[in-house]
């Protein structure tokens, strides 16, 4: 049976973009549109799709980004997930923002790389100690039994590290996507919206109007 959704339409009302409203550094216009999400209580602004693929399979999940710069935008995951899988066979990647509270998204494509170690050491000792023991207990991507089988293997890495510090398991850590393209998606009404890519070439940034 078909499911007809041809009646969920939302009129996009709330502001238009122009090309004069933006820096020429998309990483400068990021953080102002990431503060603006903030300001306006979008849940979990930092979330973000992302998309990676190898040998012709494409998958996507929601990540959390933790930190970007000039250098690129960071996430932190198992080294042995499927997403690291596919990263290392295949070293480029793809975000969205999806910040539709506000009529705004904000599309991310480059290539990736592993931070430092010394980066994945500071992130993970600034984490709380639950969420240091959780990256110890899940083999994340494999087949489990029961969330049992979860729970006590937390509690064995609980036990195993009561004495002291939890160290950084040598699975897990952080990679940045650097970016080649950054788009900016602002709804407008009659699906006329306006979009604004940011490509580089040689190190420098140009900006382009897309049709919508």
């Amino acid at each position: 049976m078909k499911v007809d959704l041809t009646h969920h339409r939302h009129e996009f009302l709330q502001a238009g973009l122009t090309a004069s409203e933006l820096d020429n550094d998309p990483i400068k216009q990021f953080e102002l549109w990431m503060k603006q999400a903030e300001q306006a209580e979008v849940i979990e602004p930092s979330a973000m799709s992302l998309a990676t693929s190898a040998g012709g399979e494409v998958t996507l999940r929601t990540v959390l980004l933790k930190f970007f710069d000039q250098q690129g935008f960071v996430f932190f995951t198992n080294y042995a997930s499927k997403k690291s899988q596919q990263i290392e066979a295949n070293p480029h990647a793809a975000l969205l923002f999806p910040w539709l509270a506000i009529e705004r998204q904000v599309k991310i494509s480059g290539r990736v790389e592993k931070i430092s170690t010394l980066e994945s050491v500071k992130y993970f000792a600034s984490r709380p100690k639950e969420s240091q023991l959780g990256a110890w207990a899940s083999q994340q991507s494999s087949q489990i039994s029961s969330r049992q089988v979860l729970l006590s293997q937390f509690e064995a890495m609980k036990n195993k590290f009561k004495a002291g510090e939890i160290p950084l398991p040598d699975f897990w850590g952080g990679y940045r996507v650097i970016p080649e393209t950054i788009e900016f998606w602002q709804g407008r009404e009659n699906r006329l919206h306006d979009r604004f890519v940011y490509s580089r070439y040689e190190g420098k940034w140009s900006i382009s109007r897309l049709a919508p």
